[in-house]
């Protein structure tokens, strides 16, 4: 389970998240919601202690700094929202490099395992046909894929997603999502994913935390966070209304 305790990050020395507590059990997908700035990236990057914070994160009751980085990575995997590509790599070989975390030595090549591994991956997410293509030649959609690929085969607890369905169409999003949720739940992982499509949160999360301004406005079961009153309160936008007036033109 990861748990968090009154924890606040933040840049150059400014909070902004402040108080942040809740939990994430393994099993599920948290999601989370909140407008433009509300500080859900930066919450994701103090979980993967890639900023400094106060307060407390676990991972199965183990202080997250009581960790060693290589021993972190085996435990907690961030997917970030940006896309760039440093590298000319095969999709193969990037995908190849979620398994560095288990590496002595990465020069000494994968193993049969991780070569097993990396393949059983890229066929869950639909890679297998352009695996030896390089990823400068892939459309944006694919690229998100071949990223949550190797976050995949670094065989993490927990997953931390931040946008994962940015640049992919909607029988993608729903595909990558639907593979999640079960991907948690057949291995008893933890996924905590940030998610801009209300619809989507509701739909896939088994638990979901909506914030405002830094602050966590309420978290429990999707049904009882995102609701008309809450999300008008947050959006400054009758959100339910409007999903309901497009439905009646879907219904007519």
């Amino acid at each position: 389970m990861l748990e968090i305790k009154n924890l606040f990050a933040g840049y150059g020395g400014g909070d902004v998240i402040k108080d942040i507590t809740l939990k994430a059990f393994p099993g599920e997908i948290l999601t989370i919601a909140g407008p433009n700035g509300c500080g859900k990236t930066t919450l994701l990057k103090a979980i993967a202690r890639l900023l400094p914070f106060r307060g407390l994160v676990t991972l199965d009751g183990r202080d997250i700094h009581s960790f060693s980085r290589k021993a972190l990575a085996q435990k907690a995997a961030l997917l970030g929202q940006s896309t760039q590509i440093y590298f000319s790599y095969s999709v193969f070989d990037t995908v190849s490099l979620g398994r560095y975390p288990y590496s002595r030595s990465f020069l000494k090549g994968l193993t049969k395992n991780d070569r097993e591994i990396v393949e059983n991956v890229l066929l869950q997410l639909g890679l297998t046909d352009v695996k030896d293509r390089m990823i400068t030649e892939l459309s944006g959609g694919q690229l998100q894929r071949v990223f949550l690929a190797r976050t995949l085969a670094q065989e993490p607890e927990f997953i931390l997603l931040d946008e994962p369905t940015n640049h992919l169409d909607l029988t993608h999003q729903i595909e990558l999502l639907s593979y999640l949720s079960y991907w948690a739940e057949k291995n008893n992982k933890t996924v905590i994913a940030v998610l801009h499509d209300l619809n989507l949160a509701r739909r896939f999360g088994n638990s979901a935390a909506l914030m405002s301004r830094g602050a966590l406005v309420s978290w429990g079961k999707p049904e009882d966070v995102l609701t008309g009153d809450i999300l008008e309160e947050v959006y400054g936008l009758n959100i339910k209304g409007f999903m309901l007036e497009s439905l009646k033109k879907w219904e007519s």
